[in-house]
């Protein structure tokens, strides 16, 4: 019988790596390889399975038809490769082992400085590897196996997921303190100038919950979409530029501080949004997520 000729972990890390990249050059960085070897890899690749995956000019890296197919099935091989080291780092000490998490930038900088002093103390043995990426960007992430679980805010649509909810965190109307119109104990939507409202641009989930919380349409249409963290959206209300909504964490966490801001709570249906942990179904670290959840949760 003739022999088989597998393709091997590496040369699939290698055309993931030129797919995610474009460029021949990044790929072998991202991989820790030279740009020969990587290159190299990827020819054995075509010349084992016999056809083109990639075709090459001097500027552009484009991947054949076949090529993209064959790099979402590598995709697959790589994250049930990885899941082999889980299984057996699950099997040992719970919360142990490398962790990749990707967290998005409205939980980030307001949760985390919180909970990791407690993950340190409690499981040193966990090395935590932290990315933050908009809700796109961290749930891709995930189901193409670049993380482990994702911090995220819902309702969102993460793909074929576990979630695990955390706690609700209820959103606030931030204004200048001299605001007309605001003084109440709690904002109203019809309290809010849509002409005024200034929210994070899009790709940023919270502006998607805050807009469904007023249930206002107008407020999409005439909002001015333009800040690119709530650290900038603060100040730009700090400045007179208008209003704007803020997750009670980053609220709690003192954003607002040294600022002439004010924030009351919006009152309005469904005026919060749901922290979850997601990870995907079929990992073997299920336990380590649902212990790590109850762990975030009671940092809250």
């Amino acid at each position: 019988m003739a022999q088989t000729y597998l393709p091997t972990l590496k040369q699939l890390q290698y055309l993931v790596a030129l797919h995610d990249s474009g460029h021949f050059g990044r790929a072998a960085e991202a991989c820790f390889v030279t740009q020969s070897t990587l290159s190299a890899g990827i020819r054995e690749l075509e010349t084992l399975i016999g056809v083109v995956l990639v075709e090459r000019t001097r500027r552009v890296v484009r991947f054949t038809p076949l090529g993209e197919r064959i790099v979402d099935k590598a995709r697959l091989v790589l994250r049930e490769a990885d899941e082999l080291g889980d299984m057996a780092r699950a099997a040992g000490r719970p919360l142990s082992g490398e962790m990749r998490m990707s967290v998005i930038p409205t939980i980030a900088p307001f949760l985390l400085p919180r909970i990791l002093p407690r993950l340190r103390k409690e499981y040193p043995d966990l090395k935590l590897f932290l990315r933050e990426e908009t809700s796109s960007q961290a749930c891709e992430a995930l189901n193409h196996g670049r993380a482990d679980c994702v911090l995220l805010a819902m309702p969102y649509a993460c793909g074929d997921v576990e979630i695990a909810p955390l706690f609700d965190d209820a959103l606030y109307v931030a204004f200048p303190r001299d605001e007309p119109n605001m003084r109440d104990p709690a904002i109203r939507p019809e309290d809010i100038d849509a002409t005024r409202l200034l929210m994070l641009e899009d790709g940023h989930c919270l502006k998607d919950h805050a807009l469904a919380a007023c249930n206002r349409p107008e407020l999409r249409a005439e909002a001015t979409m333009m800040g690119t963290s709530l650290h900038t959206m603060v100040q730009m209300v700090d400045n007179g530029l208008g209003v704007t909504m803020l997750p009670a964490m980053a609220v709690d966490a003192g954003i607002l501080d040294h600022t002439n801001v004010a924030a009351r709570p919006l009152e309005a249906e469904n005026a919060s949004r749901k922290i979850a942990l997601a990870w995907r179904k079929a990992s073997p670290r299920v336990e380590d997520f649902r212990l790590l959840a109850g762990v975030l949760a009671a940092s809250r």
